[in-house]
Formats: C-alpha cells, structure tokens, sequence
C-alpha cells in the first residue's frame, strides 16, 4: 500500500488545511505523485487538494461507508502515487455514537488504514502546555500513532522553542513550527470556504502555502513519517447504484457538491455521465435517461435561474419521461419557489410541490439514515442509504407530494419523514454518500 499521513488537530481551525494544501502543493512542485483525501462528508476541501496535485482526491468516511469501499478508496487514491496525505475533520476524535470503528472520526480512518497522524497544534495563548495536549492525543487512544506534531500560530522563535522544547521531551519530533500570518488566510462563505474553483487567484494562493510550509516546516522529515498503512482487503470501492445508463449531471457554480466517489461508481457500472450548466441556460442532455441535480449555492444564483427558461423547459420536458433527482440545492430548484437571503421568492421549476427558503437561516448539520418510503431512481422501496444534511435553507411549504424517505440520525433519534417524490421526479437535503449493503 502507499505510504500514507494524516493531518489532525484537536480541534477545528488549528490549521489543517493550510498545512495539507501547503504540503500537497510543494510534494507535488517537488516532482512527487500526491494521491489526496478528506475525512468525513465535505465537498470543498477535496475540489482543493485536486488543484494543488492535479490529480483526483476522495472522501473516507467511517460512519457512511462500509468498510470495504473505504478501503477501496483508499488504495484506489494511492494507485501510482508515491505518497497519500489525507486530512482529517475536525478534531481528531471528533465523531458520533457508533460501533468502535464506526464513528465517523478521523481517528477510526487512520486506525482502520494503519497510517500515523501528523498533529498540528495551534500554540497560541500557551507555550509549554502544548505538549500537555500532544500527550493527551498521543496517548487517548491506542489504536493510532502520533508521528510528529507541527506548531502552528506561533508569536516569536521563543515561543517555538518553548513549546518545542517540550514537545520533544515526550519522544514526538517536532517537524515544523509556523510563525503568525494572515497572508495565506482562504476566502470563506457560509458553508464554509469558497469553492476552489471561484477562487480566481487560488494558483498563487497555493504556491503561497506551499512556500509558507516549506520554509516553516521540514519537509524531507515528514515524508519520512509516512508509512505503509495496514493490509487492506483487496477491494475496490463499491459502487453506487447509478439512477440511469447515461445520467445528466448539472455542474456549475451553482451545483457542484457530488462527492467524486459517487461519480467513480457511477462508471464502475458503466454508466455514462454528461455535464451541463443551468447557469449557462443549458438543457439536460436529451439522450441521457436520468438527470441528477446536485447540491451547491442554488441561492446565490436564484434569479438567474429563474430566468434559464431553457434549462426549466428542458428539465420539465425531461420529467415527463425519464426520472430526475436533486440532492440539497437540486431540491430547491426542482421546487415550486426559492426564496433568497434577501426575501425576493423566485419561481423555479415546480416539478415538485415544495417551496425553500435561504431567508430563514437555520443550521441543519449531520449525518442521517434514509430508508427509501417509495420506489424512484435511488432504488425500491426500503433502500437504505447513508448520508448527510448541511444546509442553512428551510422549508416554507412541504406541499402535498409523497415524502422520499424516512430518515433517522446518528443519535437515535425517531425516524421523520424528508424530501418530496412526484412521478420520476424526487429529491430531499439528503446528500448520499453509501448505501447500507
């Protein structure tokens, strides 16, 4: 198996995705082959790794995904690579109930692929007790390894040597210490950073990481501390069940959250995939027989859409045949009405009963279970899928349309009925990551 490293920390925002971009940008300046990954269920950071090696980056997820197709992802990132950097969520620990293994945590993936964690700590406000933290993430649980641990926010040389220092004394190298900065700071929206590919100047801005890391850390010593993960089965990732043989898939600004391995099963069965933009006012390819509208910034672009008179005619042609599903924002816009931050409704394509709203913001965050209540094209009734919610739009108006699925959280809760099916029209917030084998 490729050598393989996770970036954690024991909290969010200490640093991870600066550290990551930054070393995936300079192995790959270096001459290397960085296969990339993303612990847990998000869309962005991945779109980010992609551009900084120029080559495909996944998502490993030990709550959604069974533990075959994680393993499958796994090797499959690291085919032909001479290095796999994943990079963790949250912090390290960080999870839901689950069965040991099963949380979600980052620390169940680095545990089940054998690879040592990389521990960044944001030292500031403290010097010292520092290492009172790497002791506690070095010694909290057994099944994972703490490598080395880089310093981040760091005031002075004194305060390096400070932390350092101690660091060190536990036996865990310290392999980098990065000084203060808001030069190398990437922009944020509500669902988190600004996708990468809306970020006009994101090449300069990861040749700034990657320059910033280099100079603050040593690289050579953390490619060192990668290792050959355990021995995983030999599995490729299982594949999803596409919703048709040639699948319209809308990607643009406006839909762009499909996870890549959803993709790459898709085409593990042969199906074949064909992009469109509505923002671009294009119509679902007519010789596709499944059209998937994925999740995005629907909101954002709300007039425009409203106003892609050939997109909507050819979405409503479409529905009338063939089966369309919309995932998040796709939901929005196969609804009746979208309603922006700004209050102003917006009529979109009415293929199912429901009306959203970004005007009344509310976090909706989490992993879910669906059970699939009705036949559509995720499956017959009974399907069990896998997944996630991770928007701030709510529903004004359910309307009268049958729900798509029961789901439950990872807490146990009772199952509620979500989303809207019509016809062959169907879709819900649920994002799908896996289907429960």
């Amino acid at each position: 198996m490729t050598p393989g490293l996770m970036i954690a920390a024991p909290r969010s925002g200490s640093g991870k995705t600066t550290l990551t971009l930054g070393l995936l940008r300079a192995f790959t300046r270096a001459g290397l082959k960085v296969g990339s990954a993303k612990c847990g269920p998000d869309y962005i950071d991945g779109a980010f790794h992609r551009i900084a090696t120029g080559r495909a980056s996944t998502n490993l997820d030990s709550w959604a995904m069974p533990p075959s197709l994680m393993a499958g992802l796994a090797a499959e990132v690291g085919a032909g690579a001479d290095l796999v950097i994943a990079e963790a969520l949250m912090g390290l620990f960080d999870g839901v109930p689950g069965p040991a293994g099963h949380t979600g945590s980052s620390a169940d993936v680095a545990a089940a692929l054998g690879w040592p964690v990389l521990l960044v700590l944001d030292a500031s406000g403290q010097s010292q007790s520092a290492a009172a933290v790497a002791k506690g993430c070095a010694t909290y649980d057994p099944r994972i390894r703490i490598a080395g641990v880089v310093l981040n926010r760091l005031g002075s040389p004194r305060h390096a040597r400070l932390a350092g220092e101690a660091i060190s004394a536990l036996g865990i190298p310290v392999v980098g210490a990065m000084m203060r900065s808001d030069a190398i700071v990437l922009p944020e929206r509500h669902l988190g950073l600004v996708q990468a590919g809306e970020t006009g100047d994101i090449e300069h801005r990861l040749d700034a990481m990657a320059d910033f890391v280099t100079t603050h850390c040593d690289i050579a010593a953390i490619r060192s501390l990668a290792a050959e993960g355990a021995a995983l089965p030999n599995a490729r990732a299982q594949p999803v069940r596409p919703p048709g043989q040639r699948i319209a898939v809308a990607r643009d600004q406006a839909f762009s959250f499909l996870y890549p391995h959803v993709l790459q099963g898709w085409r593990m069965q042969g199906a074949e995939i064909a992009f469109f933009s509505p923002l671009a006012d294009e119509a679902p390819d007519d010789g596709a027989d499944a059209c998937w509208l994925p999740g995005g910034y629907p909101e954002l672009h709300a007039g425009r859409l409203a106003e892609a008179s050939r997109f909507l005619t050819g979405l409503r042609r479409f529905a009338e045949s063939r089966p369309i599903h919309g995932e998040c924002g796709g939901y929005m816009v196969l609804g009746k009405t979208l309603t922006d931050a700004e209050g102003t409704a917006h009529a979109m394509a009415g293929l199912l009963d429901v009306s959203t709203s970004f005007a009344r913001r509310k976090l909706h965050l989490g992993y879910r279970e669906a059970s699939l209540t009705g036949p559509s094209c995720l499956g017959p009734a009974g399907t069990r899928l896998r997944g996630h919610e991770f928007h701030y739009a709510s529903v004004t108006d359910p309307g009268r349309d049958e729900p798509l699925a029961a789901v439950v959280d990872a807490y146990g809760s009772d199952p509620v009925p979500t989303g809207s099916r019509r016809g062959m029209v169907s879709g819900s917030f649920f994002h799908l990551i896996a289907a429960v084998p």
